[in-house]
């Protein structure tokens, strides 16, 4: 008899192939869950900022708390606010001003956000003038800009009040339509050189958007 390693070839391997132990099927692993949204509220910040984005409940419960943004996400998120209230928050929370909307109005063709920041001493409201694309457009935030600061109207100013700064919120001023169909809305804020003191002055921004209510710019257009 021959013994297996006189056997043909063809054996040989049928031989082998028996004394493997099949292999299992490789497994395809479920696609990860994405708790983004649930845990972060990262997943918030794509929803548009509208007049949906607007929510008026209670943060009373936040006040004592040492992680107020978060607290007050979870309460909105507890007193039913939408997606786009959430993703408003989401965004001051990451800006370090923990707030949200809490008023709509549309002006020529602007969405006009009251904002509510309700753990500050001072300073516990502001505006966001939001145009046709979803562009947020703060307007106390880097009030007196670059350009501002070389005008010879600030110059002039600061020379007479050099401790002298913007101090917010600022207020609505009227609207001027502009050629082409486009609008500019006027905010103006008062100069001081403490929340107590008197006004030293004060300072109007023009917010200019185009025809199809786009944001195009701002400049300084009045200091006195």
């Amino acid at each position: 008899m021959k013994t297996l390693l006189q056997a043909s070839p063809l054996l040989l391997v049928l031989a082998l192939a028996a004394c493997q132990k099949p292999q299992p099927a490789a497994q395809t692993l479920p696609p990860a869950k994405d708790v983004t949204a649930q845990t972060t509220g990262v997943g918030e910040a794509a929803a548009h900022i509208g007049p949906n984005a607007v929510w008026q409940g209670s943060v009373e419960s936040c006040r004592s708390s040492t992680a107020a943004d978060n607290c007050l996400l979870q309460a909105m998120r507890d007193g039913g606010a939408t997606p786009a209230a959430l993703a408003a928050a989401s965004t001051l929370s990451a800006q370090g001003k923990p707030g949200y909307v809490t008023a709509w109005q549309n002006v020529e063709g602007i969405g006009v956000a009251t904002l509510e920041f309700p753990f500050r001493a001072n300073t516990n409201e502001g505006t966001w003038l939001v145009d046709a694309n979803g562009q947020a457009i703060d307007v106390d935030e880097d009030v007196l800009d670059d350009a501002a600061r070389a005008s010879d109207a600030y110059k002039a100013f600061s020379a007479k009040h050099p401790d002298s700064g913007p101090f917010a919120p600022a207020i609505a001023s009227g609207t001027k339509a502009l050629p082409e169909g486009g609008v500019r809305l006027l905010y103006s804020t008062p100069l001081r050189s403490c929340h107590a003191c008197a006004d030293d002055g004060q300072l109007t921004i023009a917010y200019d958007f185009d025809s199809k209510r786009s944001f195009t710019g701002k400049q300084l257009l009045e200091l006195h």
